[in-house]
């Protein structure tokens, strides 16, 4: 009993820390370019901002999709059969600049700074394909990420992505908001199984109500991880991303984030790695 009290007490004292900390650095938010108000306005109402790569306008994309280009077709070479579980093959890109450079952009930490409302964590950058499952597991379930009070994932589709590629699917903030019962009985589900499938949301959220993201090759998906409820949808067809992470500096749980620059993932070969420089140095 004293534990628990002890527990909630220390939680309560982080949180008044952490909002203590988020009005001190409300005077040194770097301003914001007018085009890119609106991201921030979207992000606090809907906590997600769809766009693509050229209306977004970041700096150094061309050796960015370059990069990209020359890593994938050596990513995804094994048959995978349709009825088993299968994995996504992730290669950790955060060492390559072409990758790394493009998610640093000052005008793109300006955005996510001010949506985030502290200095930013960079975490790093996943290139990613996503591969045809029938089953639901892992983050093919509905779930929320856990690394932080905001966790921005950045979501690049290098290849166009219809219903049956998979696209990123969320539920709207509104019918998850922590002052309805769905948000208590979404979080019981999440508690006790680590995710939900498609069956069980639709009994408390129906499916008509989920939106679907599907685009073209070049749709970038901003999300905050941690409000939406989000899931990978099942596919037929193999999808190819890539994922840049960011949290505040430091994130409340930074242990949970390391897998963007450890060796949980394998990173490309020497020899691919050459090759990519070689591109970026040939544009």
């Amino acid at each position: 009993m004293i534990d628990r009290i002890q527990s909630s007490f220390s939680a309560v004292q982080h949180e008044l820390n952490y909002q203590r900390k988020i009005w001190q650095h409300r005077k040194n938010l770097p301003i914001l370019e007018k085009r890119d108000r609106q991201i921030i306005d979207t992000l606090n109402r809907d906590g997600i901002y769809i766009t693509n790569l050229a209306d977004l306008g970041i700096d150094c994309t061309a050796e960015l999709l370059n990069a990209a280009s020359k890593l994938l077709p050596n990513m995804g070479k094994t048959n995978y059969n349709v009825a088993q579980q299968n994995h996504p093959e992730i290669y950790i890109v955060t060492d390559i600049p072409a990758f790394y450079d493009w998610g640093r952009q000052p005008r793109l930490l300006n955005i996510l700074e001010n949506y985030i409302g502290l200095p930013v964590a960079y975490h790093g950058v996943h290139l990613r394909k996503d591969f045809p499952n029938e089953s639901q597991f892992a983050t093919l379930l509905w779930h929320r990420d856990i690394e932080d009070r905001k966790i921005l994932k950045i979501i690049v589709y290098l290849t166009d992505v219809e219903e049956k590629h998979g696209p990123f699917e969320y539920v709207p903030l509104a019918l998850t908001s922590k002052y309805q019962l769905n948000y208590y009985r979404i979080q019981a589900q999440i508690n006790n199984s680590g995710g939900i499938d498609d069956k069980t949301l639709n009994q408390i959220i129906p499916k008509s109500a989920w939106k679907s993201c599907p685009g073209r090759a070049g749709t970038v998906i901003v999300a905050d991880t941690r409000k939406l409820l989000h899931h990978g949808t099942l596919r037929t067809e193999e999808r190819s991303t890539l994922f840049f992470a960011y949290t505040a500096n430091p994130p409340k749980q930074p242990h949970l984030c390391t897998h963007y620059w450890d060796n949980t993932y394998p990173r490309p070969t020497v020899e691919e790695i050459a090759e990519v420089k070689v591109g970026t140095l040939s544009n």
